[in-house]
């Protein structure tokens, strides 16, 4: 199976970043070590999104406590949280002029908020230092424990993302310590709690059937969600899990209509999109 995936076929294959706004900020993120996970993440759309002012952070440190078999991230014992990270991250967004930021971060089953608090924190520091930044958080599912999810909806970024990434069925081998129905309950929750707008991302051609995506699709639709992103996975590693199938950019113009028939407020749906792709239109 994986012998006959070795060449991406031409949909995939992504223009280098050029413009005068994206070698500036490469400029900035060398020059300060700013990081960024458009780059640590090889990010395909990395110049364009970074051309319109867009980019996303990685926040709580870069060693995760989970082990998905997607992910490029490394995995193991993190190391103390860095009360200093919400300053830093919030003054490389104004040093970088950015308009629309994203921030994520590892999972830290690790600690007892799960790293909630700094999450609050940085939306905070970004507020009062780049006040005329608009944020996208993408986060973790803190184990489905509402209160460290309530800290995110009180300080109500304007968009609060929680990734599905795959089918139900795939979720076990995909997320290994995460749960389909978990993730679906934390979507459902933010909508419950309050918060204005709410998204998803699921990656294809991990082996789902066209079956399984459509349902998927209506079960994130079911949960309320505003914003869904649907992309192409594409291995990180060899020691990652194998890409099954290179999904056609018709297939993914199918889903996109049926998304769009459900009603939600955006859909983003080709093979490059990443679950930070066009995020600065997600907002309204």
């Amino acid at each position: 199976m994986e012998e006959t995936l070795t060449q991406k076929p031409k949909w995939i294959r992504v223009k280098l970043p050029t413009g005068k706004n994206y070698r500036e900020l490469r400029n900035l993120v060398d020059k300060y070590k700013l990081n960024t996970i458009c780059q640590s993440g090889s990010c395909p759309n990395m110049g364009e999104c970074w051309g319109e002012g867009t980019a996303t952070f990685m926040i709580l440190g870069n060693i995760c406590t989970r082990s998905c078999g997607f992910c490029g991230v490394k995995t193991g014992k993190p190391m103390d949280v860095n009360w200093d990270e919400p300053e830093k991250v919030a003054r490389s967004i104004k040093l970088m002029k950015i308009k629309h930021a994203v921030l994520t971060s590892v999972d830290r089953d690790d600690l007892k908020d799960m790293g909630s608090i700094l999450w609050a924190e940085t939306v905070n520091a970004v507020r009062r230092i780049s006040p005329g930044t608009t944020m996208e958080t993408l986060i973790p599912d803190f184990q489905g424990l509402t209160k460290h999810i309530d800290r995110l909806v009180e300080v109500a970024p304007e968009v609060i993302s929680h990734n599905m990434e795959t089918v139900k069925r795939l979720t076990r081998e995909v997320r290994i310590q995460a749960k389909y129905e978990r993730s679906l309950e934390v979507l459902r929750y933010l909508k419950e709690a309050g918060q204005n707008r709410t998204k998803t991302g699921v990656m294809l051609g991990l082996g789902e059937t066209k079956d399984e995506v459509f349902q998927t699709i209506e079960d994130i639709r079911n949960a309320n969600v505003d914003v869904i992103t649907l992309g192409q996975y594409l291995q990180p590693t060899k020691k990652h899990l194998p890409v099954q199938r290179f999904v056609s950019p018709e297939e993914f113009d199918e889903y996109g209509d049926f998304a769009r028939n459900l009603g939600f407020r955006h859909v983003e749906s080709s093979p490059l999109v990443r679950s930070s792709y066009h995020a600065e239109k997600h907002i309204h």
